[in-house]
């Protein structure tokens, strides 16, 4: 898979509703029920963090929820790529990207969301052939006015914000001409999930699959 190749899908899935879930799961038991009501409320991409000893098994089970494009969060290594697709992801997404990194998934043909907080990171990944990045980690590097100032040089990179994304501040990236979608973790708060209140969370979905639109 190429670099192109690689975005084009990345743009494809972004595109499928404003938000992304960025998902830590630590029970494999709410995998298929949670994707499920995400799904139903209109939140079709599924991030799942390889944040938990029960990411992969979390990932295999969300794989098998008809209309949903389940991906690997926290991808830092090659053996994290390898694992990802084994387990069933789709697409991946990092925190940054290395060469290794990036080689690991054009090789096992994952299209990745890498990772950049600056100007000179997303230009060296267009460089090798990625237009469309996670702007990572996003509050924390400046928030929108930081992207939309990146954005005036480079309008041809489209990006995922992530990191501190909020229904108070979604709309602020989501206004933005070079933001396809953002991740946010708020679709699914750990104590609804505990609570097994998928209802809740379908509803939650329900509402950030209507922001921008």
């Amino acid at each position: 898979m190429t670099p192109g190749q690689a975005s084009q899908r990345a743009r494809e899935i972004c595109g499928l509703a404003p938000i992304v879930p960025v998902l830590v799961v630590k029970d494999a038991a709410t995998a298929r029920p949670l994707a499920e009501a995400l799904v139903a409320g209109g939140l079709p991409a599924l991030e799942v963090t390889l944040r938990t000893p029960a990411a992969l098994d979390v990932i295999s089970e969300m794989a098998k929820v008809p209309g949903g494009v389940v991906g690997a969060g926290t991808l830092v290594t090659p053996a994290d790529v390898v694992a990802a697709k084994a387990a069933g992801a789709t697409f991946g997404v990092s925190p940054g990207a290395t060469d290794a990194l990036l080689a690991a998934c054009e090789e096992h043909e994952l299209p990745l969301l890498a990772g950049a907080a600056t100007a000179s990171e997303a230009m060296r990944l267009f460089e090798r052939g990625y237009d469309v990045l996670k702007f990572f980690p996003a509050e924390a590097s400046g928030g929108a006015p930081a992207l939309k100032a990146i954005g005036a040089p480079l309008p041809h990179i489209s990006f995922c914000p992530t990191g501190g994304v909020s229904p108070s501040n979604a709309m602020d990236y989501l206004s933005l001409p070079n933001v396809l979608c953002a991740g946010g973790s708020w679709v699914a708060p750990a104590d609804k999930v505990a609570a097994g209140d998928w209802a809740g969370i379908e509803t939650l979905a329900a509402e950030a699959s209507q922001l921008g639109r």
